[in-house]
């Protein structure tokens, strides 16, 4: 019998209805769930391209075997449908490889300008930055060279000389608006 009466003292008070609520009333605060992004976070560190490479450079050989699972789909695949999906995958992979070198071959260039202006520093010379104009300049001429060690360099050429001309077409007044 004691142990009913315990039991009984622990239930939760009923508040009457008839008694106003109070203005500033005690409510339990919820803490607020931050969200945060680790591209903008301090907390997540400083991006370095180098380090993330390194760290990551596993995932080429997955891609790379990745790749070659799809391209042996494709010889094997019948269906039409199936097969022109697999040829979309097949080139959208190439693409992100290929971005991907020349990505990184910006940053080796710029990494190489940087130690050429770190060694000129160090001889006493004044640091010399190229403007994004003379860079792209550069870029140009090593596309170029490129695609001349490769002998792509006329069709490349044509193809370029095609779409000016379509544009210098489409930019000329016709002959309706004299």
């Amino acid at each position: 019998a004691p142990l009913k009466y315990i039991f009984l003292s622990f239930r939760p008070l009923e508040m009457s209805a008839k008694k106003p609520v109070p203005f500033l009333r005690q409510v339990v605060s919820v803490r607020k769930k931050v969200h945060r992004d680790p591209r903008f976070d301090d907390l997540s560190g400083e991006y370095n391209p180098e380090i993330f490479m390194k760290t990551y450079s596993f995932l080429d050989s997955i891609k790379k075997q990745e790749k070659e699972m799809v391209q042996k789909q494709l010889k094997k695949c019948r269906n039409v449908e199936q097969k022109e999906k697999l040829q979309q995958l097949l080139s959208r992979m190439t693409q992100q490889e290929q971005a991907q070198k020349t990505q990184q071959q910006i940053r080796e260039r710029e990494l190489a300008l940087k130690r050429q202006q770190r060694e000129l520093a160090k001889q006493g010379k004044k640091p010399f930055f190229l403007k994004k104009s003379e860079k792209r300049k550069l870029e140009l001429a090593e596309k170029y060279a490129e695609l001349k060690k490769s002998g792509k360099l006329e069709s490349f050429l044509s193809k370029k000389r095609k779409r000016n001309a379509i544009k210098d077409k489409h930019r000329m007044p016709s002959q309706k608006d004299l």
